[in-house]
Formats: structure tokens, C-alpha cells, sequence
């Protein structure tokens, strides 16, 4: 027992070890105290003024209009730079007629002398001879596209109106536009009657063109017929006259649907031109046409569409018309070939 108590006071008197109390420590034996760990907070170790800085500007651009330079920016790096391709081929190379005859006359005048311009339209008669008319070789030269879309119109108006019904309607179309013509060309003739002009202004279609009519002067030629002496074609046009200062070929048309685009009226301007073509080759006439006028008018009084074409115009529908022609010349020869003697 002394032996033990001398080494006791050896080791306190010792400066490497001292004997302290320590901290009490209390082991658990339940499992769930051992397992539960303490939860971190991720955004404690983010820095929180880099972070602010980058929602505001994130925030702050939102309502910033977009160019069309930051828009082809954004597509590149979403979508990878536009692949350069060719553009679509379009149709053949525009083909060159081989009845080929200039649209314009350089033995006409383009502006006649006071001498030369009647005092009096023109009306010339059409003669019902064995020459080919446009109206019917453009019939005969319309497009599967063109004749597909009027079959199917004219189904749907059969369905809707039963066959009787489309005939009348057709019959009806057909006497409004030419009552419409009747009425311009008591309006546009010097020795029209005034009280026919008093009655026709009541009709919605002569409502429709007032503000065309403000622009016409100088009528040459009212339902007149005109024929090309070297293509061998014949028609009848509804004016020639000068529109705002410009002398052209007028063809007034009726629709029930607004046309407001030269693409709308189908193959008016072919009709247009290949009358242009005729006066300018027809001994008849002493002047020359270079525009022509294409006037959409409706029953129901609004504006009507007028659709100008210039000289450059008339000339890309020439090379279209002499196409059509050429086109309605092979089919007459076949047909003519499978005649039987």
C-alpha cells in the first residue's frame, strides 16, 4: 500500500503527465441516434454575390427586343450555321417560241398626231371567219392545274345549286357582265345616251369602277375587233383608251371574289396582250398600244381593282401568249392529221 502511494506521488510531482478531470461522455445505445446525420445547407457554400450579380442580369436582358443579327446568333449556336443549298430548281429555262413575232410596231407611232386619233372610238364588226380567236385558244391551251381547279368549282356549285341551278347561274353571270359592258360603252362613247348613262350609275359594277373612270380619257376603240395579219388570230376587246395618261387596252371583268392581285385574274393578261399584239399588227389601226389595263369590278359597289401593265410587263406576257399559241397550233395540226379524208 506505501509502495503504491510513492509511485502516486511521483507521477503528480512528474511535469509530463497530470491527472485533470475530463469531460463527461455519454455513449448512446440506440441505433437511431447513431445513424441520424447532420443536414448540410448546399447554398451556404455558394457565393452569394457572384449569384446575385447573375439573376440580375439574367433578369435585367428578359425585355430586351431582340435583333435580327442576336436572333441569327442565337440559331447558330442552337441549330449550327444555315447549310448553303441551292434554291430549288424552278421550271425549264423559259422556252423561246418559234413563231416568234415582236410584240411592238416601228412603223406606228407611239403617239399619233391629232390628225390620226378619231373623233369616234373605233368599232370595228368581228367577222365570224375561220380564223383562230383568242378567247378560244386560250380555252383550249388551259393548264391540268387550271382545268382541275374549274372541274372542281364546278362540281361544287352543281352540289350546291343541282344542274338547272348552275345552269341558270352561269346564264346569269353571263348577262351581268354583259349588261355591264353595254352600260361603259354608253358611258365612254360621246353620243351615248345620257339618260342610259343616269341609269347605269345606279348598277353596283359601274359603282365599283367610278374611281377608274376618273382616270380614262381619250377613248380610241370600244368593242372592237382586232386581228394579227402575220399570227393569224382574231379577237374582240372591251376599250382602248388612255388611263392616267397612258394609252392601253382595257378589259373589264366582273368577279364575285375580291382579285386583289394581276396573279388573281388567271389568264386576263394573256388576253390583254395578244389584243395589244393584234392592234399594233392590224392595218385598222393607225396607232400603237403599249399597256395594257386589267379592271376587276363587283356588284356590290366596292372599289374595284385596277391592274396596270407597263411595257416591260406586256412583254413577259407576250412570250407566254406566243407559247399558248404554238401550243394551240400543234393540236390543230394533230387534229387535222387524224381526220379521217
Amino acid at each position: 500500500m506505501k509502495a503504491f502511494q510513492t509511485i502516486c506521488r511521483q507521477l503528480r510531482s512528474s511535469k509530463r503527465f497530470s491527472l485533470e478531470p475530463t469531460a463527461h461522455v455519454d455513449f448512446s445505445t440506440s441505433s437511431y441516434s447513431c445513424s441520424r446525420k447532420k443536414k448540410v445547407n448546399p447554398y451556404k457554400e455558394v457565393d452569394q454575390g457572384k449569384y446575385s450579380d447573375l439573376v440580375q442580369s439574367v433578369l435585367s436582358s428578359r425585355g430586351l427586343a431582340q435583333t435580327p443579327e442576336s436572333l441569327f446568333e442565337e440559331d447558330n449556336l442552337l441549330y449550327g450555321p444555315v447549310s448553303k443549298c441551292k434554291p430549288p430548281k424552278q421550271d425549264e429555262e423559259a422556252r423561246v417560241p418559234r413563231n416568234w413575232c415582236p410584240l411592238f410596231n416601228p412603223e406606228k407611232s407611239i403617239k399619233p398626231n391629232a390628225t390620226s386619233t378619231p373623233t369616234v372610238p373605233l368599232k370595228i364588226p368581228l367577222q365570224r371567219n375561220t380564223a383562230r380567236s383568242v378567247t378560244k385558244i386560250l380555252q383550249q391551251t388551259m393548264t391540268s392545274e387550271q382545268l382541275f381547279y374549274l372541274e372542281r368549282w364546278k362540281q361544287r356549285m352543281i352540289l350546291e345549286l343541282g344542274e338547272d341551278g348552275f345552269a341558270e347561274y352561269s346564264s346569269n353571270i353571263f348577262l351581268q357582265g354583259k349588261r355591264f359592258h353595254k352600260a361603259l360603252e354608253s358611258i365612254l362613247a360621246p353620243e351615248g345616251d345620257l339618260k342610259e348613262r343616269e341609269e347605269n350609275l345606279e348598277s353596283g359594277y359601274i359603282e365599283s369602277v367610278q374611281h377608274i373612270l376618273k382616270d380614262v380619257s381619250g377613248v380610241r376603240a370600244l368593242e372592237s375587233a382586232v386581228q394579227h395579219e402575220t399570227l393569224k388570230y382574231v379577237g374582240l376587246l372591251d376599250c382602248v383608251a388612255e388611263y392616267q395618261g397612258k394609252l392601253c387596252v382595257i378589259d373589264w371583268k366582273t368577279s364575285e371574289k375580291p382579285k386583289p392581285y394581276i396573279r388573281n385574274t388567271f389568264d386576263n393578261p394573256l388576253q390583254v396582250v395578244a389584243y395589244v399584239g393584234a392592234i399594233n399588227n392590224d392595218a385598222n389601226y393607225s396607232f400603237q398600244v403599249q399597256c395594257g389595263l386589267i379592271v376587276v369590278a363587283y356588284k356590290d359597289g366596292s372599289p374595284a381593282h385596277p391592274h396596270f401593265m407597263d411595257t416591260e410587263l406586256c412583254s413577259q406576257y407576250w412570250a407566254k401568249w406566243l407559247l399558248r399559241l404554238e401550243e394551240y397550233t400543234k393540236k390543230e395540226k394533230n387534229q387535222n392529221v387524224q381526220k379521217p379524208d
